[in-house]
């Protein structure tokens, strides 16, 4: 069941319970992805679906910092817990330790040795967590930690 199917099964029952928080969020969802696939003139693949759930998340993310540093504790608690209904679509994310695996075998892949091949080296490791929900950030600050503890 693609990305679309599942979240409007999921919208259809949320109308049905109630619930107006995951409606809206549902909603913005679904919203977020008939944009994209219009953009693409095609219907999405879950790659394509994933990335948009990913953006979606990191928006929410700078959304709660934001609202906390303005004393917006209520706006916060809510952006968080549309972040928990978004994540919920969500693969896992990899554990630190295969992150580690993937930037290790990414370095020897490209035989990196410097910060100036930090970008293959996160492409080359981005590409063996294929299909799971990987942070770029925490993963770029990762390969940067190796490399420069590498020269």
């Amino acid at each position: 069941m693609s990305y679309m199917e599942r979240i409007e099964k999921d919208l259809t029952s949320a109308m049905r319970e109630k619930d107006e928080l995951r409606l809206s969020v549902l909603r913005m969802v679904k919203s977020a992805l008939m944009y994209k696939q219009v953009e693409k003139k095609r219907a999405l693949d879950d790659m394509e679906s994933l990335q948009v759930l990913q953006t979606l998340v990191k928006q929410r993310r700078e959304s709660v910092d934001q609202f906390t540093k303005g004393g917006r504790k209520d706006l916060a608690d809510k952006e968080t817990k549309e972040i928990a209904i978004i994540e919920g679509y969500m693969p896992v994310a990899p554990s630190d330790a295969e992150i580690q695996s993937a930037v290790e075998e990414a370095i020897a892949a490209e035989g990196a040795d410097s910060l100036k091949q930090m970008g293959a080296v996160v492409k080359a490791a981005r590409a063996r967590l294929e299909g799971k929900n990987v942070d770029g950030k925490a993963l770029s600050d990762k390969v940067r930690e190796r490399l420069t503890a590498k020269s």
